[in-house]
């Protein structure tokens, strides 16, 4: 099964919002150990004269304009902690579960039943593509399964149309993916058919786990196969859903 190590963006916000009351808490407690033992060598200093014996040595004494200075400065380091790591956790990328990630799209079973029952493939839209049935035989250079986009008949399709990038629909009426910006067309098996697409959809690598879900690798985009290629030799069943 394939897998992936990620971690998410809240987890990275909860470690540093962790990290920034540590840090704050240090610097308070610092500043206040300072100021007693200033307070206790002062206080250390006036029972010694009043009983005509040296003073003790102690830590050097800070003026309050000091101490107040030394608080801002660390005032403003937490911030630009705080403000640093709130930064990084928003730009760091979300790779559990969404796309870009290892993905489990569902029980295998329950996807066929939902392709079969609905009469159109299986959509996930956190993750980009569609799971289809396919049945098709190799063609030339082209063998989905031997290249792992096929696993117990089901294969992932990128919903990014090659052309532009347009999210492409699947048309019921004509068996057949259908891009509404531009018009490209493919087949079931996501085939290049119609319009200016310079090749196939695009795929991902696809397993089925020992408990028998689907698990999609979206972390790699595989290009479609080129132009005039047809493993499932289908034609459209109906009129088009885009002229």
């Amino acid at each position: 099964m394939l897998r992936v190590l990620a971690i998410s963006s809240g987890t990275v916000a909860a470690i540093v919002a962790i990290a920034i009351v540590d840090l704050f808490a240090i610097v308070f407690g610092l500043s206040f150990m300072r100021a007693r033992r200033e307070q206790r060598a002062s206080e250390d200093a006036v029972t010694a004269a009043a009983f005509g014996r040296p003073a003790p040595k102690g830590p050097k004494t800070i003026s309050r304009r000091e101490f107040f200075r030394r608080s801002l400065v660390g005032s403003l380091l937490v911030y630009a902690a705080q403000f640093g790591g709130a930064t990084l956790a928003f730009l760091w990328p979300n790779l559990k579960g969404g796309f870009g990630s290892v993905i489990s799209a569902g029980k295998a079973d329950e996807i066929r039943a939902q392709i079969r029952d609905n009469g159109r493939p299986f959509y996930m839209g956190v993750g980009r593509f569609y799971v289809v049935e396919y049945d098709g035989r190799p063609s030339g250079d082209v063998d989905y399964a031997a290249d792992g986009l096929v696993a117990e008949g089901l294969m992932p399709l990128y919903q990014r149309c090659v052309h532009l990038g347009c999210r492409v629909p699947y048309c019921q009426a004509s068996g057949w993916f259908e891009c509404p910006c531009h018009g490209s067309k493919y087949n079931s098996a996501g085939e290049y058919k119609l319009g200016p697409a310079p090749r196939s959809l695009d795929r991902f690598m696809i397993a089925i786990d020992d408990e028998g879900n689907v698990v999609v690798d979206t972390t790699q985009i595989v290009l479609g196969p080129p132009r005039g290629t047809n493993t499932v030799g289908d034609d459209r069943k109906g009129p088009f859903c885009v002229a």
